[in-house]
């Protein structure tokens, strides 16, 4: 079956005027460990950035005090971690079951680790949280030592690969999954009706397995650690504020590009670090949503 090729950038919908946090989404980022600190922080700010109405960090306890200094919007939860600074579950299981009763999505993954209890972190999260899913960096590398939970998904669920990581997903390098994004892509996607991939990279591509979107934003200077990480907080962002899941991937890889081209006009393709991309994010969701022309063009005047 022929993808169906979606180019309509989709929008959020309006505020009303009587609106409170609690009807933008709540997001629970499950990230950090040892030496992680910044791909947590990231993802939370992100999300705030992004919309939405209140954001919990679980990390590490070690890091938690480190997260919290980044940002005082987003509540930060310290997680108990093994020896290695890694997130120790089960015994963290109780705290995560509480935060995430008040969650409505869930993004793991960025800096966790890739111990085998973060392999029942993911574990939990798809069979037993009943919340829709953002799942990146260390959640795919574990998971791709059980990728049959992905056929257990029953919650809605935004995979955001880079080719690496999907490569080892799915036993391919990352040259044959550059050499087939598409075919790969969809493939993996269709395996289950709630999943749905943003693989990463030139032309990161949106699936789920029916349809796709390719990506017309972003640049190079974005090839900087944690520009994934921001990523992770904007699709969450997204969920939480009502989108489905293959819209809210749409419209984050969209907005995080048009920010990393205003990041870029600001800093420099080489000055550019994934910080930026996080301050830029007001100015291109004015861009993206508020009236303004979605047809990206690089010659846009997108300058700070």
């Amino acid at each position: 079956m022929a993808l169906r090729r979606i180019e309509s950038i989709p929008s959020l919908p309006a505020r009303s005027p009587d609106g409170h946090k609690g009807d933008y989404g709540s997001v629970l980022v499950i990230a950090g460990g040892r030496g992680m600190a910044g791909a947590a922080a990231l993802s939370g700010a992100s999300a705030l950035r992004s919309g939405a109405g209140l954001v919990r960090v679980a990390c590490a306890a070690e890091i938690q005090p480190t997260v919290a200094s980044f940002e005082p919007c987003y509540m930060t939860y310290p997680l108990a971690c093994d020896v290695d600074g890694v997130v120790d579950f089960p015994a963290a299981r109780p705290a995560l079951e509480k935060l995430a009763d008040q969650a409505d999505v869930l993004a793991i993954g960025p800096g966790l680790g890739q111990s085998d209890g973060i392999l029942e972190l993911v574990r939990w999260a798809v069979e037993s949280s009943g919340k829709p899913l953002v799942l990146d960096a260390d959640a795919l590398n574990v998971l791709a030592r059980d990728v049959t939970l992905v056929d257990r998904l029953s919650q809605p669920a935004v995979a955001t690969p880079h080719p690496g990581e999907f490569g080892r997903l799915t036993g391919a390098t990352a040259a044959q999954v550059q050499a087939e994004r598409e075919a790969r892509a969809s493939a993996f996607a269709a395996r289950n009706p709630n999943l749905v991939i943003a693989l990463k990279g030139n032309g990161t591509l949106v699936t789920d397995g029916e349809r796709v979107y390719v990506n017309s934003t972003g640049n190079p200077g974005m090839a900087t650690g944690g520009a994934g990480d921001v990523l992770t907080g904007i699709v969450a962002a997204m969920l939480g504020q009502k989108l489905p899941a293959f819209e809210a991937a749409q419209l984050a890889v969209y907005v995080h590009g048009i920010a990393g081209d205003i990041a870029r006009d600001h800093s420099g393709e080489i000055g550019l670090i994934a910080g930026d991309i996080v301050d830029a994010l007001p100015d291109a969701f004015h861009h993206a949503i508020d009236g303004h022309d979605h047809d990206h063009d690089e010659d846009d005047d997108l300058a700070l």
